[in-house]
């Protein structure tokens, strides 16, 4: 099936069609049909099958045949009209409703329609000003959307369609009381459209309250791994681990690397030496300013920068074209991280590869992942030298376990103090004695140096 046989109209095919897109996944095959009937919908679908366009191609499709409902401000024909939010998708993060409102913009190029993003971590006024010009769509994230909902910078009176996007991740993050509000915020004749990448009981639960006779899409199973993603791994020390990267990046079919920290301290150490060891690489996580993290990922997509190294933040949303590889510095803690880092890659039908770095004592994680998914991840040889005892600590910031006979313990400060005292003691009575009683001194002998007469 192409988009032509959705039924999509030509302004949208055209859009589509200058970006190379021709053929709908099938989350979008599925879903277009109820969407455009009105219906709620739950879909359900893995990371990197198209969940954004599913939703977002169906909502231009219906506000461009709406008539808009305009509302006059002040009296008559003295103030022009400004058009209400009529769809708001609501996203967990700011780089997943960046990337909402970049396909927004795309795809609706060629319709009369207004869109605006909001989130935090940047100044509110551009968005306070877009607002006041007047917006069909809003994407937003639950937070920056709530303070200028108290604000009373935009109300929700007008809004017909509310898309709840990577719900599970939102109830994981706790927006899940801001959700609540922002909702009853809402009319209650609307259309409500969530989509997830995994079902949980807690999305179902959320799902049964606010959705009405919904259309349910599942297309995936929980952990199921993309088929377009080859994995494997390695099975190496923690303290090698830089020293492997930096062997795999010399590969030229690297294109473009996305790796993954478990931690944001570490993300930055692993930054700091590739970009020592000559590549070029950015780092991305929540301690980044939004301006910094916008700067990184628009320098990963043109190619300035061809490694990015992420916390866990990233694993959701980052939607970046042709990501050869991605590579997991630091072993997932559960197969749902793992399929959703390795989602990164081979999206959209392109073939990519995800590498796993497992040092010797995650090697039960690893058999439980394995296990998760289905498919067992194939376990390399490389050629990098075990590093020795006295091995700096490992580029993650985690300190290597020290082998039986490695550096002596530090003393306590007790046991300096008595050191001390024992050394002072031997230093004063070695002095030559003076006439008579010596004078005590107010300053503290010191060992090296004996007691002045």
């Amino acid at each position: 099936m192409s988009f032509k046989q959705m039924r999509l109209i030509e302004p949208l095919l055209l859009s589509l069609s200058s970006k190379g897109y021709t053929t709908p996944t099938q989350i979008q095959r599925e879903t277009f049909a109820h969407a455009i009937a009105g219906r709620d919908m739950l879909g359900c679908a893995q990371t990197g099958t198209g969940k954004t366009a599913a939703f977002a191609l169906p909502i231009l499709q219906m506000l461009h045949g709406r008539k808009p409902q305009k509302h006059t401000q002040g009296k008559a024909g003295r103030t022009p009209e400004k058009r209400a939010i009529r769809a708001l998708v609501l996203s967990p993060t700011r780089e997943l409703a960046a990337q909402i409102g970049d396909s927004f913009r795309n795809y609706g190029k060629n319709l009369d329609l207004r869109g605006t993003v909001i989130f935090g971590g940047v100044n509110q006024r551009p968005q306070v000003q877009s607002l006041k010009r007047g917006v069909d769509i809003a994407v937003a994230t639950p937070g920056r959307l709530m303070d200028l909902l108290n604000q009373r910078a935009l109300n929700l009176n007008s809004v017909e369609i509310l898309v709840l996007d990577e719900a599970d991740r939102m109830l994981d993050m706790g927006f899940i009381h801001d959700i609540r509000k922002i909702i009853g915020m809402m009319p209650k004749k609307r259309q409500t459209l969530m989509f997830s990448a995994t079902m949980p009981k807690s999305i179902q639960v959320f799902a049964d309250k606010i959705l009405t006779d919904p259309a349910v899409v599942k297309i995936a199973a929980k952990t199921k791994t993309a088929e377009t993603v080859k994995q494997s791994g390695y099975l190496i020390d923690p303290r090698s681990k830089a020293d492997l990267l930096d062997k795999l990046l010399e590969d030229k079919d690297m294109t473009r690397t996305l790796v993954f920290s478990r931690t944001k301290r570490g993300a930055d150490k692993i930054t700091k030496r590739l970009n020592g060891s000559g590549f070029t690489a950015e780092a991305i996580h929540s301690n980044k300013t939004q301006n910094a993290r916008m700067k990184a990922l628009q320098n990963f997509k043109t190619g300035r920068t061809l490694v990015l190294v992420a916390s866990d933040i990233a694993a959701r949303g980052l939607d970046v074209n042709d990501i050869s590889h991605v590579v997991n510095f630091d072993m997932p803690g559960d197969a749902e991280t793992y399929v959703h880092r390795i989602g990164r890659s081979g999206r959209a039908g392109v073939k990519g590869q995800a590498i796993t770095f497992c040092s010797y004592d995650e090697r039960r994680t690893l058999r439980d992942i394995e296990k998760m998914i289905g498919t067992q991840i194939t376990l390399l040889k490389h050629s990098i030298p075990a590093p020795s005892p006295k091995a700096s600590a490992s580029p993650t910031g985690q300190r290597p376990t020290k082998s039986a006979g490695g550096s002596k313990r530090k003393p306590s400060n007790g046991a300096k103090r008595n050191a001390w005292q024992k050394k002072s003691s031997q230093g004063q009575s070695n002095a030559a004695p003076a006439s008579g009683r010596a004078k005590p001194s107010r300053r503290r002998a010191r060992p090296s140096k004996t007691t002045k007469r």
